[in-house]
């Protein structure tokens, strides 16, 4: 997917380039920077940075990545945090915008980002995500890079206080734990029957002895029946929108050559991918479960995935990265592909 967040070591990853966020002199640090210097060959690492020898804060600068799957770091500078926030803010957007411009040149696929200046620099953790969030997402429409946000602990990312209250309440609300339902459904089946068993014989149906319930097809003419699949109607709703298929597969967080594959007829998506869909198409609940439908899903009350997009569907909240942070938050996986 275009943009994805995990929790992992960023010096293990088999990416073009991961991101180092350095010091200005782009000495072997502490944190992330140290974990860098240490896995790629430290004095080669040295030896090439100081060749380049200083980066101002918010700037970017390349090297190799030795002895790292990397092909490349990218060293930028974040600023320390506390002392002036509007030019601090202003200066860690530049970081990620500095490295995504810097990797886009050297025509790079695919770039992983730490969260920068959240450690030792102490910017709030929930801001300084919301920085590299906006930061990403201002670049990706112009590109189809890869790009990978790493949250090296995840009890340490936060969404704000308020989205992950009414989120939480949510789902407390909607989740259906395995015994209720059974409990639920036995309840459900008692009820019809006592309502059929209560109903006035006059209101009742009456059907003719004999009388086919709905006309006789033959086994052909069922084969042929014309059914809306999964690709036309998906392709059906973003022409009555009025969107492109650029639009539509940015919106969604979904890889271009995925998306191209959906114009097969036999295409079968995954779950994540259509609900990345919905919410590229700001479906309602009506049509969301149509088009889950389509690819042979539902909703379920047991899963807490669905009751955090149904969440942001109800609330007419269409941002899919805003839903990832809250998936991610949630201990989810996120939505695209």
């Amino acid at each position: 997917m275009p943009f994805n967040i995990i929790r992992a070591d960023i010096t293990s990853l088999d990416v073009d380039a991961i991101v180092n966020a350095a010091n200005s002199r782009l000495q072997a640090g502490g944190g992330v920077c140290g974990a860098i210097f240490s896995a790629a060959e430290k004095a080669e690492l040295q030896a090439a940075c100081d060749k380049i020898g200083y980066c101002g804060i918010g700037e970017a600068v390349i090297t190799k990545g030795f002895k790292l799957k990397a092909k490349y770091i990218i060293h930028t500078v974040g600023p320390i945090y506390g002392q002036n926030p509007a030019e601090e803010e202003q200066q860690l957007y530049s970081c990620y915008k500095n490295s995504l411009e810097l990797a886009e040149k050297m025509h790079l696929g695919s770039i992983a980002f730490p969260l920068i200046s959240s450690g030792i620099y102490g910017y709030p953790k929930a801001e300084a995500l919301k920085i590299a969030t906006r930061a990403i997402t201002d670049f990706l429409p112009g590109s189809d890079m890869q790009v990978v946000l790493v949250v090296y602990d995840r009890k340490a990312f936060q969404i704000s206080g308020k989205l992950f209250a009414e989120v939480e309440s949510f789902i407390d609300e909607r989740m259906v734990k395995p015994e209720s339902r059974r409990s639920a459904d036995l309840r459900l089946s008692e009820d019809i029957e006592y309502a059929a068993a209560s109903m006035p014989m006059a209101k009742q149906i009456a059907i003719p002895d004999g009388a086919p319930l709905r006309p006789q097809l033959s086994l052909e003419e069922l084969l042929h029946q014309k059914v809306e699949t999964f690709s036309d109607m998906l392709f059906r709703l973003i022409d009555e929108r009025g969107m492109t298929d650029v639009e539509v597969y940015k919106r969604a967080n979904i890889d271009r050559k995925l998306f191209s594959k959906m114009r097969k007829k036999d295409y079968a998506p995954k779950k994540a991918t259509v609900l990345a869909l919905i919410i590229a198409l700001g479906l309602d609940m009506g049509e969301a479960r149509q088009l889950l439908g389509r690819a042979g899903y539902a909703f379920t009350e047991s899963s807490k995935l669905d009751i955090i997009i149904e969440f942001f569907i109800e609330n007419k909240k269409y941002d899919i990265f805003e839903i990832n942070e809250t998936l991610f938050a949630f201990d989810q996986p996120i939505l695209g592909s």
